[in-house]
C-alpha cells in the first residue's frame, strides 16, 4: 500500500528518521553490477545469482555479482515493518547520500508480502561505499 498524507518537511524528516530505525537493513558482502540481454534471450541468459531482472522494450537488465571490469556497486536492502509509511523515502536517503558524498544512487523496489510488503535494493558506486555504510548505520542507530 502506498500511503498519501500531506506533512510539513519537519514532519517528513522526523517520521522518516524513525522509518529507517524501524526497517530491517542488509549491507551485502560483495559487489553487484547491472548485465543486459536481449528479450529473445530470456529465460536463458537470466542468471540464477540475480537479484533483480527489469526490462524495457528490447532488453532485459540484471543485477548480478561483478565480474572482472564490471562497473561494481555497494548493495543495501531495506524491508519495512508491515504498516508503516515510508512514502518519501527514497527521494529522502538519495538527497542525503547526494548532498553528503556527491553520489547518486540507484534503486530497484520488490514486493513480499509475507515480510512488510514493499523492499528496496539501494546501490551506491563502491568509491563512496564506507561513508555511506557509516552514515546508514549513524542513522539506524538513531
Amino acid at each position: 500500500m502506498v500511503d498519501v498524507s500531506i506533512e510539513s518537511p519537519e514532519q517528513i524528516e522526523a517520521r522518516l528518521n524513525k522509518v529507517i530505525r524501524l526497517a530491517r537493513m542488509e549491507i551485502y558482502p560483495a559487489p553487484y553490477t547491472f548485465t543486459e540481454f536481449p528479450l529473445e534471450a530470456f529465460p536463458q541468459q537470466a542468471s540464477k545469482d540475480a537479484l533483480a531482472l527489469v526490462r524495457d522494450n528490447d532488453k532485459w537488465s540484471q543485477l548480478v555479482p561483478t565480474g572482472p571490469g564490471d562497473e561494481a556497486f555497494m548493495l543495501v536492502r531495506f524491508h519495512f515493518p508491515q504498516g508503516v509509511d515510508n512514502s518519501g523515502f527514497v527521494g529522502w536517503l538519495a538527497s542525503r547520500f547526494k548532498h553528503r558524498f556527491g553520489s547518486g544512487v540507484f534503486v530497484v523496489c520488490g514486493q513480499n508480502n509475507a515480510d512488510g510488503g514493499i523492499y528496496d535494493y539501494w546501490g551506491v558506486p563502491l568509491s563512496v561505499a564506507d561513508a555511506v555504510t557509516a552514515d546508514l548505520k549513524e542513522l539506524m542507530a538513531g
